[in-house]
């Protein structure tokens, strides 16, 4: 079956094709990695997950979601980082980690005015702090941020970095008409509203390890009038592609907007940029069963395949479908006598 084949994208040899997608978990204390966050990722681990990408962590205090987020701005950081690193690699699963600005999405320090920033002062919605507008300083001191977490994650042992570039926050808010509204060189065209993102990419690509894969995340659509589609994204990610070795290919997040989610809704996006684009892409999007992995795998739709929230209801998900379907496959030696027998 495709799902247990292997597959190889710059230093990444993934033991199948199966990847945890970032999801914040809401439990850190001070912004760092705890003994939960320890669990709940070797769990995957120790479940068959070939590729564990950990939930956005703030590249700045105001790039933290919200105050239980995780933070890789300073380095007192990486220790707790390091030892989930180390946990997963001991149970044979590769480690990415997505960095993040949230933008005008930080809901941290709530209590702060002024605290929040994107290209334009405008507010998520009425539920957020309005934002106050980028300058060139802003702007050079995120990208600094985001090379400093980069350097960060690599002492820390990560395999690659995912750069977080969906779902309305900051890089995202850029790209999107809905959310800049500026008149500079980095509003207006669609060239434009990229330049940050691609200046970004440049400054870590030239610090992150260029035997490391880096990962960029994208929402292929805005699902609204006058703002990011599918014909966008395709453009954006072919002058991405230079510095990015695999992309992750999302929707939504920009502003409230009502679309049809089932299972695989998101699937034609990633199939378009990966054959429209060249690139090797990971679908993800409430895929939820081994015949739907294995159909966007041997259609060439994807070339990996990440599982959400069918990973938060079975850690186990990867050694249980090989079981059940009977297929070869190297259980941890700890746990090989559990799958001996089907009774």
């Amino acid at each position: 079956m495709h799902i247990f084949e292997p597959y190889t994208v710059k230093n990444l040899r993934l033991k199948n094709r199966i990847v945890m997608p970032p999801m914040c978990l809401f439990i850190a204390s001070d912004a760092l990695a705890s003994d939960r966050h320890l669990v709940h990722y070797s769990s995957r681990a120790v479940g068959g997950t070939a590729l564990i990408i950990m939930e956005a962590s703030g590249v700045m205090p105001n790039g933290r979601i919200t105050d239980n987020c995780l933070g890789i701005w300073d380095d007192s950081q990486i220790e707790g980082l390091q030892r989930i690193v180390d946990s997963c690699h001991a149970e044979g699963a590769l480690m990415a980690i997505q960095l993040n600005h949230a933008g005008r999405k930080c809901e941290a320090e709530g209590e702060k005015l002024n605290y929040t920033i994107s290209p334009s002062p405008i507010a998520s919605d009425e539920s957020y702090r309005t934002s106050r507008e980028m300058t060139y300083e802003d702007m050079s001191e995120v990208k600094q941020a985001f090379c400093h977490a980069a350097q960060r994650a690599d002492a820390a042992g990560f395999d690659a970095i995912e750069i977080h570039g969906a779902h309305g926050y900051l890089i995202s808010s850029f790209l999107s008409p809905i959310s800049n509204k500026r008149t500079d060189e980095y509003g207006g065209s669609l060239a434009n509203r990229a330049r940050f993102l691609l200046e970004l990419l440049q400054a870590v690509r030239d610090v992150w390890p260029q035997n490391k894969a880096l990962l960029l995340r994208l929402s292929a659509s805005d699902y609204l009038p006058g703002g990011t589609n599918l014909a966008e994204t395709v453009e954006v990610v072919k002058m991405a592609k230079k510095y990015v070795d695999l992309f992750h290919i999302s929707s939504g997040g920009i502003a409230e907007a009502e679309f049809d989610v089932y299972p695989g809704y998101q699937i034609p996006f990633a199939e378009t940029i990966r054959k429209e684009c060249h690139v090797p892409v990971i679908a993800v999007g409430l895929i939820n069963n081994p015949d739907m992995v294995e159909e966007i795998l041997a259609n060439g739709r994807a070339d990996l395949v990440a599982l959400g929230r069918e990973l938060l209801r079975q850690p186990y998900w990867v050694a249980m479908t090989a079981s059940a379907l009977d297929q070869p496959y190297e259980y941890v030696e700890m746990y090989k006598r559990a799958f001996d027998r089907k009774v």
